[in-house]
């Protein structure tokens, strides 16, 4: 499709351009597919606004010139045969506008991994509100272990291989479908350019509230994308959400498969004599009312029983047998930022995690509470995406927080994609967790959280602390006035 933004391509052929440059580089996916790129034998070169650790530290390593500030000389240096715009990108950016002006062949980041990359591979597609980064990354490992050679690209740092992406030679490519929109000529969402054949719904519940109307319209576009498994396909959903059900049953021409994580519930996919311990999870599979055998998970929380019991399934309906299935998930080490262990200064664990919408902080505390269930749990969380800064979840946020003995929370800064007047209201949200008994604080400076933290934890104490952004540098200060003040 070509307009007046210039020259779009939605498709193009792998062995037509040889050259590549990526605007916006140094996000996690834009990098990690400039990485991929890279790996699969393109010339790649890139540019950003900024450019700073970890991301320029990787691209160096990759071998991938990255040109800081935006400007169109930086298309004169890389002569590129295509140019992949990222979703960040605005019309108004110096080198967008270049781009159209030049007629240079431009594409979205989803359209150019769909086209490149997807075309020709079985692609398996984890999308939903929730759980996609694990679930993926869980979905590649046991592809992996199984020795399918997979290619994947997620959106975490998985722990086993030390990246987000990988480039193999087997028929298989595992992508975290994102539901966010694709570039600044293409509001669809992105997973609707990633050809899914196999695909895991996780979840559909109320999220992008700045471009998202409400949940029917954010339904609409999971709608879209259920409809694009082929009749030879496999959609595997989450019972626990009735209308994620409702949208793969009435829309896929696939086979649509079930799975929960509730003992004994109606689902293709459940689990039997599910026990956690600080090694993780320990439970029996059922598959359509048949026991396959004990899986041992080294994550904790019923969401991630549930999110392997998705791989399970998908896994299952490519093939693979229980066996190898299970030595998949039992040599899974994770994703950063996923209930990872950051350090323990003086017997003070803290953990990092991502979560911001309400379900995932609820499912979270309650991992970690089953986990360390001897210890008290002190919650410290950052509201920071645009839904999460908004009263929407108001109610939900103040139900969240069960299993944490005490909870510190980050009053948001103004955001201009959040109206006046629907702005999360930490003040009540504090009062509602002191009614249910948690010790609960709010503030606006990270400092002065990180010197509390620091100053009234105790040696057995685990610090959860979540929010999808850096908050502030919280974690590395937070550990470092922890050595000061334990000697460690």
């Amino acid at each position: 499709m070509a307009d007046d933004n210039g020259n779009v391509l939605e498709t193009l052929e792998p062995g037509s351009v040889r050259r590549i440059h990526l605007v916006g580089v140094a996000g996690t996916g834009m990098g990690s597919f400039a990485g991929m790129l890279k790996a699969a034998g393109y010339e790649v070169t890139g540019s950003d606004e900024n450019v700073y650790p970890p991301m320029s530290d990787m691209l160096k390593t990759w071998g991938i010139p990255a040109s800081t500030p935006y400007r169109p000389e930086n298309l004169d240096a890389a002569k590129p045969d295509l140019v992949i715009i990222g979703n960040v990108i605005r019309r108004v950016n110096p080198e967008a506008t270049a781009v159209r002006e030049r007629g240079l062949k431009q594409m979205s980041f989803p359209a150019a991994l769909g086209s490149l990359f997807l075309e020709r591979a079985h692609s398996v597609v984890v999308a939903g509100t929730h759980g996609k980064t694990t679930t993926s990354s869980l979905m590649a490992h046991v592809l992996v272990e199984a020795g399918k050679d997979p290619s994947f690209l997620v959106g975490g740092v998985t722990q086993n291989y030390a990246g987000n992406y990988r480039v193999g030679k087997g028929p298989h490519f595992v992508v975290e479908g994102d539901e966010y929109d694709t570039a600044y000529w293409d509001k669809g969402s992105k997973f609707l350019h990633y050809r899914p054949r196999t695909a895991i719904l996780t979840s559909v519940e109320f999220d992008h509230a700045d471009i998202f109307r409400d949940l029917p319209h954010y339904e609409s576009t999971f709608a879209k994308f259920v409809r694009l498994i082929p009749k030879d396909g496999q959609l595997v959903v989450c019972a626990a959400y009735p209308n994620a059900v409702k949208l793969a049953r009435e829309g896929c021409q696939g086979r649509v498969v079930t799975y929960v994580a509730k003992e004994g519930a109606e689902a293709d996919y459940t689990p039997r004599g599910v026990a956690f311990s600080p090694a993780g999870a320990r439970f029996e599979v059922v598959e359509r009312g048949q026991v396959l055998g004990t899986a041992e998970l080294p994550m904790g929380g019923l969401h991630n029983v549930e999110n392997a019991l998705s791989v399970i399934a998908a896994a299952r309906g490519l093939g693979l047998s229980f066996e190898e299935i299970r030595k998949g998930l039992a040599t899974f080490s994770g994703v950063k930022r996923r209930q990872e262990v950051r350090g323990e200064p003086g017997g003070i664990m803290v953990v990092d995690d991502f979560a911001h919408h309400p379900t995932a902080v609820r499912e979270t505390i309650a991992a970690v509470h089953n986990r360390y269930p001897e210890r008290r749990l002190w919650a410290i969380f950052e509201p920071r995406s645009n839904t999460s800064r908004r009263n929407i979840h108001q109610e939900e946020y103040a139900h969240a927080f069960t299993g944490a003995a005490r909870a510190s929370l980050k009053v948001p800064e103004r955001h201009d994609k959040v109206p006046v007047g629907e702005e999360l209201d930490v003040r009540k949200l504090v009062e509602d967790l002191k009614a249910q008994g948690i010790a609960a604080e709010g503030s606006s400076d990270v400092q002065a959280m990180v010197d509390l933290v620091a100053r009234e934890s105790k040696p057995g104490d685990v610090l959860l602390v979540m929010s999808n952004g850096a908050f502030g540098g919280f974690i590395d200060k937070l550990l470092t006035a922890l050595k000061a003040r334990m000697g460690a």
